[in-house]
């Protein structure tokens, strides 16, 4: 569709280049091509129900959910808007370690004593052990899979909380902040919280597992610990699928991101949702779009041009 021009613009038919470029895509993505009335009308029908889980919930909730065949972003809801991350700011502290050990600045395999003044509560298991000596490849494993706060801390002073923030500006991530350490609470009180939007949010999740920006040895690491977190969207997916994912919890705040790994059909999703009256409700709104989600793409992947599910 075309869109409204500006006065005295004059729009011109495409030459054979044109045509040839665009035959050229449609053979590369025959998927997008099927994008006819029926899948039109099969996305409408997501959109509503996703509309009305938005409506039930206690709280506000803002979501991205891109078609990663097509590039398409096929849903959203306050997409640009700043909510709390809680944990899934995880996965900026992620990308940006990789990128400083691709570069020669950061060891990731050498084993290091826990300073006990980097040590605080919440999630995770290092503020139980007496002495561990890991290396910080393993203190990003606990950070994604357990969320542990602990090996959190000791991963953004090793890579810098101004380069996360940096290297997010850099992707076009800007609405990522990482504004203090984990359970930080003088940060807390400060108003200093760290925020990303859903659209951003979606997209770290994207690049990461993509492996945008990073050697494909670094993009396998990211996804085998991203496979193991468990949540909402993990479990709104068949098992047989695989998710790499990062969840986050606050008290009000439940936020996830994640790739589902559809055969042929994989697509990025991020759920945020804040000012809850009861948390629960918010882990139940993330499941539901994440289940509607995976009901329009397994559709999509196993129904061709027609709907007909193939054998």
């Amino acid at each position: 569709m075309i869109r409204n021009q500006e006065p005295g613009i004059r729009i011109q038919k495409p030459g054979i280049w044109g045509l040839a470029v665009a035959a050229l895509l449609v053979l590369a993505h025959p998927l997008v091509a099927q994008q006819g009335p029926l899948q039109v009308d099969l996305r409408a029908q997501l959109v509503k129900q996703l509309d009305g889980i938005a409506g039930t919930l206690t709280g506000v909730i803002g979501y991205r959910i891109v078609d990663l065949t097509s590039g398409e972003q096929v849903a959203a809801r306050l997409e640009k808007e700043p909510f709390p991350t809680a944990s899934t700011i995880k996965l900026a502290i992620l990308y940006e370690m990789f990128k400083q050990a691709e570069a020669g600045t950061l060891a990731l395999d050498t084993p290091a004593p826990l300073n006990r003044a980097q040590v605080v509560g919440g999630s995770g298991v290092l503020q139980f052990l007496s002495a561990p000596v890991l290396s910080l490849r393993d203190q990003a494993a606990l950070m994604i899979i357990l969320s542990d706060n602990t090996a959190t801390n000791v991963v953004i002073d090793a890579v810098g909380m101004d380069k996360v923030n940096a290297r997010m500006s850099m992707l076009g991530l800007a609405e990522i902040k990482l504004r203090r350490k984990m359970m930080d609470s003088a940060a807390v009180k400060r108003g200093d919280e760290n925020i990303a939007s859903p659209g951003a949010l979606s997209r770290i999740a994207e690049l990461v597992w993509k492996g945008e920006g990073l050697k494909p040895e670094s993009r396998d690491a990211a996804r085998k610990i991203l496979h193991e977190v468990p949540g909402q969207i993990r479990n709104a997916v068949p098992s047989a699928v695989l998710v790499a994912s990062k969840t986050g919890t606050l008290d009000g705040v439940r936020a996830e991101a994640a790739v589902v790994e559809l055969t042929g059909r994989p697509y990025a999703l991020a759920v945020m949702t804040t000012y809850l009256a009861n948390d629960p409700d918010g882990e139940r709104a993330i499941h539901d779009v994440a289940a509607a989600a995976f009901s329009y793409f397994e559709r999509l992947a196993t129904g061709g041009a027609y709907g007909r599910k193939q054998p």
